[in-house]
């Protein structure tokens, strides 16, 4: 910006000031890079400058135009460190309607809140359609301003922002969507950025309560916009952030989260089409809140079915195909919301086989499947029958094809450890932790890391599994009639070579070719590439000295697999 152009502004040249700035924030409405700015003192004449004018209530009328060029300005970190800005930010949080100093006392709960304002008989003055855009317009400039500034934030949270907002959230005053938008946006920088903010806003304000009440009444709405459905991503944001470190006492908390947990079944049963992309982002950060969520409250995702028929009561043989009493029933719940979890992770399996996406998105949908599969034994028996349901065709390896069991199986081979972690976890739950169904369903070549890890390598029973006595796992006729040709390595049917190349080979030449390869391996574990092992008394694997050291331990592995036979 010029000097004459700067010389205006701050002497507040009413008639030129529109078009300066007009043309400023079209000129630098992309700018990242202040370098310019930094010569001559250019970055804080022009702050001062306009925040002359936004302190001035008679140029109101401007005000809109100057807080897009302070929200440009903001964007320059260096600037905003090496100068002082608190006057600036008190005017910023006085134009966004959040400067509520030491004064406000927000109530312990949304239904006390109702009850002041209800005996409040002055009603307050609703905003004009400019006066929302200016509040807007400085809640912009704020969450610039606290992404950039620690000062800043520190500043926020000592003035009291959070109790602001979260009482503006909670009132029953109808506030525009722009306004709710980034209200939210500010709530989630906050917390995401300053841990003080999110044990404020839970212990000090009972922020979960007030956001849960305020989602519930977004989903209670009959149609949900684009615009709606922004505000929702953003609130499930900020409760993720309060929700990561829980401070309550375990009683308060799982009270909370039992009821948050039943509006997320809800906001899941209402978008789980997954028809938008903008409805997708909403299911994906629900799922991402239900990991914060304790096992012993995920039960709330299913119902106990209220219509089951006479034959269902008298113990009818429960299947996944829908019922007569509700949309999806099993075992005489109401399962649609597990049903949704799963159609989401074929969907997100699909996205990652086409666009080779990050597995960020997987690892959540994956933890919440754990949880449930965990937490409860029906949610188990359904997951289960969906993913790992009886085995027919095992003509192809675990790992090769479309289905969920397919997907999770390629996973357990994967570098990426949360995600090969994850599957694993799951299906080995799914399995009720018994290495003979998890060997049946995956191979023991693909479960061999789970196995090693847990110490089960020789197949031992684990420790510890809780899991109820009943049996579920039946064998298919189709399976019983291929059981014996399996090769339990590879899980599937091993196909019959037409000729063995051993069969050419004099015993004298067999030994050779074994004395060859004793060799290379040793070779290949001198160079460091791979390391032999042996499992141990614990059931996991011990490395070697020698190569020759598996000879040694031969006759016992052979004596213990006929023990077992």
């Amino acid at each position: 910006m010029d000097a004459e152009h700067l010389k205006r502004l701050e002497g507040k040249e009413i008639a030129h000031i529109p078009a300066i700035l007009s043309e400023f924030n079209t000129k630098y409405a992309d700018l990242l890079v202040f370098d310019t700015f930094h010569t001559d003192n250019q970055w804080h004449d022009l702050w001062l400058a306009i925040f002359s004018i936004l302190d001035d209530a008679e140029l109101s009328r401007l005000h809109t135009q100057c807080l897009n060029t302070v929200r440009i300005l903001t964007r320059d970190e260096f600037s905003l460190q090496t100068n002082y800005i608190e006057q600036e930010v008190n005017s910023l949080l006085r134009l966004a309607r959040i400067d509520a100093g030491s004064s406000l006392k927000l109530p312990a709960t949304p239904d006390n809140l109702t009850e002041e304002e209800t005996e409040t008989k002055v009603p307050e003055s609703q905003p004009t359609d400019a006066q929302w855009e200016i509040i807007s317009e400085a809640l912009k400039c704020l969450c610039n301003l606290v992404y950039q500034s620690a000062d800043c934030r520190r500043q926020c949270l000592r003035l009291h922002c959070l109790d602001a907002i979260l009482k503006r959230v909670a009132s029953s005053m109808r506030h525009s969507s722009a306004l709710e938008y980034y209200d939210m946006k500010l709530l989630f920088l906050l917390t995401a950025l300053e841990p003080a903010a999110r044990t404020r806003l839970q212990i000090d304000l009972n922020g979960l309560t007030y956001m849960t009440k305020w989602l519930d009444d977004k989903l209670s709405e009959p149609s949900c916009t684009e615009e709606q459905l922004g505000i929702i991503c953003e609130l499930l944001k900020v409760m993720f952030n309060v929700t990561s470190a829980p401070d309550k006492s375990p009683n308060e908390h799982e009270i909370q989260s039992l009821h948050l947990t039943g509006v997320l079944r809800e906001l899941l049963l209402r978008f789980g089409q997954l028809a938008t992309e903008k409805e997708r982002s909403v299911v994906t950060h629900a799922i991402n809140l239900l990991t914060n969520i304790s096992g012993s409250c995920l039960t709330e995702l299913t119902l106990k079915c209220s219509n089951v028929d006479g034959q269902q009561q008298q113990g009818q043989e429960a299947s996944a195909k829908p019922g007569k009493c509700c949309a999806l029933c099993f075992e005489k719940r109401n399962v649609r919301c597990l049903a949704v979890l799963l159609h989401y992770l074929r969907q997100t399996l699909a996205q990652q086989e086409t666009e080779a996406s990050s597995h960020e998105l997987l690892s959540p949908v994956l933890t919440v499947l754990i949880k449930c599969a965990r937490s409860d034994r029906i949610m188990r028996h359904y997951l289960r029958l969906e993913i790992l349901p009886p085995l027919r065709d095992v003509s192809q390896r675990p790992e090769v094809g479309q289905e969920l069991r397919n997907h999770l199986c390629r996973f357990l081979t994967l570098p990426a450890m949360i995600l090969r972690d994850l599957s694993a976890e799951l299906l080995f739950v799914l399995c009720k932790e018994d290495v003979g169904r998890m060997i049946k369903y995956t191979g023991y070549g693909n479960a061999a890391g789970l196995f090693a890890k847990r110490g089960i390598l020789d197949c031992r029973r684990v420790e510890g599994a809780d899991y109820s006595s009943d049996s579920e796992d039946s064998d298919t006729e189709e399976y019983k009639q291929q059981q014996q040709g399996i090769n339990p390595v590879l899980g599937c049917v091993e196909p019959k070579l037409k000729h063995n190349p051993l069969d050419d080979l004099s015993e004298e030449q067999k030994e050779y070719e074994a004395l060859q390869l004793v060799n290379l391996i040793e070779q290949l574990r001198q160079g460091g590439i791979v390391q032999p092992a042996l499992i141990d008394k614990d059931g996991k694997p011990q490395p070697l000295e020698h190569i020759l050291q598996l000879q040694e331990e031969l006759p016992q592995q052979q004596l213990e697999q006929k023990r077992k036979t």
